[in-house]
């Protein structure tokens, strides 16, 4: 990347980490956004749900439902993870109206593994609601109308997919804003402020190009840790910069340390090499996803476990399988058995050939340990 600073230091300068010469004077929204757009153009990430600086220029505009469907796609979730699912996602249903005809079973299935399940049960409610409206809305307004779209999700879409001047605030772009502006009020309580700032720097135009202009520095430039400021267009007039305690925001209260839970799970099998699961309940963690019988989550894991089996059975305990989620840590205890003979499963579970069950991680994880 090249320097491409608002205010350019001497190349003595930055050789010297003299922080002394940088301006403390507060560049112009106007010049903040231009510097951006202008790195932007020649540094955007190349992204499939992104129509580049160059695309658009020749007059490609991006797609409403692939801006959407990466959006609530990258909640919580890497890039990297996302990139092929979306492909899979896209390719099987390439077009709104196509997940909404879709059944729901096959879209929280094809979602397997991307975690915070709720959000693949409201893609799917999302995309029948489009459907039958004709269309995405372009404005936040509507758009926070539609089921599972939230500020942020509305602001995205309304920016990139339709240049709507929205300002839009993910974890990278808080980082940007609370850096650029020493913003030393702790997190969460800092957010308000930190959209009011954002907003000061926000352009009418190209809202869409900027707001992913501000995602790409700070996901490759303005980096949680060891940040690369002498490369960032906008690091002449970054507060924090000067003060030289970039990685002191945003500022975090200290974490508290996640409560341990434990349960278990039973893995029945069949003479076909069918293994037992069942559709969890919609409402919960893991909403509406496939799973192995088993019991609930506690603190304490009691004996009699073996009553929420789902038949009584020789069952063998092959092994223990963790898993971290936002705010707890759990330990399944994984037990098999043979199906007995007379066995009759319920309405709300499915035989099915383990290497063919869309399972979340935790689920995989119990499955493999039942494996020779």
């Amino acid at each position: 990347m090249d320097l491409y600073n608002i205010n350019p230091m001497p190349s003595e300068t930055i050789a010297s980490g003299n922080k002394s010469a940088i301006s403390s004077q507060p560049a112009s929204p106007k010049r903040v956004a231009k510097a951006l757009l202008d790195w932007y153009d020649s540094h955007a990430r190349d992204l499939p749900w992104r129509i580049g600086p160059k695309a658009r220029k020749l007059g490609r505009r991006p797609d409403p439902y692939a801006v959407w469907l990466s959006e609530v796609m990258l909640q919580q979730t890497t890039v990297a993870t996302v990139k092929p699912r979306f492909e899979r996602f896209l390719k099987r249903w390439p077009t709104v109206e196509a997940m909404a005809a879709a059944p729901l079973d096959d879209v929280l299935g094809e979602w397997a593994g991307l975690g915070y399940y709720a959000r693949a049960r409201n893609l799917h409610k999302c995309a029948v609601a489009v459907t039958e409206r004709g269309g995405f809305p372009d404005t936040e307004e509507e758009l926070k109308i539609l089921p599972g779209i939230g500020d942020y999700t509305a602001a995205a879409v309304a920016a990139i997919a339709f240049d709507r001047r929205a300002v839009v605030v993910d974890g990278n772009i808080e980082r940007v804003v609370a850096r650029l502006f020493a913003i030393d009020t702790p997190m969460p309580g800092a957010k308000p402020e930190i959209k009011a700032r954002a907003d000061d720097i926000w352009p009418d135009l190209r809202s869409g190009d900027f707001a992913q202009a501000m995602m790409d520095l700070g996901a490759g430039v303005c980096r949680p840790k060891t940040p690369l400021c002498l490369i960032c267009p906008i690091s002449s007039v970054c507060d924090a910069y000067t003060q030289g305690n970039q990685e002191d925001f945003p500022v975090r209260p200290a974490k508290k340390p996640k409560p341990n839970r434990k349960g278990a799970v039973f893995a029945l099998c069949n003479g076909r090499g069918e293994m037992l699961f069942e559709r969890r309940p919609e409402k919960g963690l893991l909403g509406g996803m496939l799973g192995l019988p088993g019991t609930a989550w506690t603190a304490d894991q009691k004996d009699e476990c073996f009553a929420l089996a789902p038949v009584k059975a020789e069952w063998e305990r092959v092994g223990e399988v963790t898993h971290v989620f936002t705010h707890f840590h759990l330990t399944l205890d994984v037990y098999v058995a043979s199906a007995p003979k007379g066995f009759r499963k319920s309405s709300d579970q499915q035989w099915i050939k383990p290497e063919k069950a869309l399972l979340p991680t935790v689920m995989k994880k119990a499955v493999s340990i039942t494996q020779p």
